[in-house]
């Protein structure tokens, strides 16, 4: 963190949430003085706008690479497990979040979907996204409560990392389909 260009403090978590911990970067603030101190930079205005405004741009960023479906599958495999810990800490930046999100389904194979993705091949009449939770993806994907679900062409997400039941204790919905599990 730099103010008018003078060095202030390597570490400053205090303008990027922790579910961002893996964005590195330089601030430089003219906004801030020069002879700051840690409790007046902890109750600063100044850096909560700073953070509103970072996290505004990751998202710009990780939007942005989610336009290039190689790219973001990259991305995606190395910061999974910080974009669903987002879910939980950010709550206005929830629905952004979740829009970055995937998962593998009862019928995408080995690929991933998002939830935009989920919603447009629901069928007609269907009104929930519907998930399973488990250990592992083939404890999900041979979960007999599926068998119904298959019966009648409905696809199931299939949720298997620990971090996902928390996800979805938190994120009840998305686009207006409340999330249910089977």
């Amino acid at each position: 963190m730099y103010v008018r260009r003078v060095f202030i403090k390597d570490d400053a978590e205090e303008i990027i949430p922790d579910w961002l911990s893996f964005v590195k970067g330089i601030v430089d603030s003219e906004d801030l003085p020069l002879n700051i101190s840690r409790e007046t930079l902890q109750q600063n205005n100044v850096l909560k706008v700073m953070r509103k405004n970072i996290t505004k741009k990751c998202l710009e960023m990780f939007a942005s690479i989610q336009e290039n479906a190689e790219d973001y599958k990259k991305f995606y495999e190395q910061f999974s497990k910080n974009l669903k810990l987002g879910i939980h800490e950010d709550t206005q930046n929830r629905n952004k979040i979740a829009d970055l999100l995937r998962f593998q389904s009862s019928k995408s194979g080995d690929d991933f979907i998002s939830f935009k993705d989920y919603i447009a091949r629901m069928k007609d009449g269907q009104e929930k996204i519907y998930y399973v939770t488990a250990d592992s993806f083939n404890a999900a994907k041979n979960s007999p409560h599926l068998e119904v679900f298959r019966k009648k062409g409905i696809e199931v997400l299939l949720l298997s990392e620990r971090i996902d039941e928390w996800v979805v204790s938190h994120l009840n919905e998305f686009d207006g389909k409340p999330l249910q599990s089977v």
